[in-house]
């Protein structure tokens, strides 16, 4: 399993890898690593999707997106496949941001 920092640099690497044109879009979005999961979550996404907003005169809180580490590295071989599965949690839970929802992942391939 790999470390708590290198984790956190494989997801920011992860993060750099997001189209510029999505990626303005996270500005409120805070990403955050935890080392366990709830009920064996990859990540969760926790705020109000784009496609629901109403604007509250710029007083709207972060978005959090938590990618969880333990998870992660349980389910790969290599630094190699969790580099992968990184960027795939973290493309799931920026679609979830985006206002797709989990059944459109799956159609795609993302879930």
């Amino acid at each position: 399993m790999v470390s708590r920092h290198r984790f956190e640099a494989l997801v920011a690497d992860a993060l750099d890898e997001i189209p510029e044109e999505l990626a303005r879009f996270l500005e409120n979005v805070a990403i955050v690593v935890a080392d366990d999961s709830p009920e064996g979550l990859l990540g969760l996404y926790e705020g109000t999707p784009l496609t629901e907003r109403y604007d509250y005169g710029g007083l709207q809180m972060p978005d959090r997106i938590t990618i969880f580490r333990r998870p992660l590295c349980e389910m790969t071989v290599s630094e190699e496949d969790l580099v992968e599965e990184i960027y795939v949690t973290i493309v799931h839970e920026v679609a979830h941001h985006f206002g797709i929802e989990d059944d459109t992942l799956e159609e795609r391939g993302w879930a």
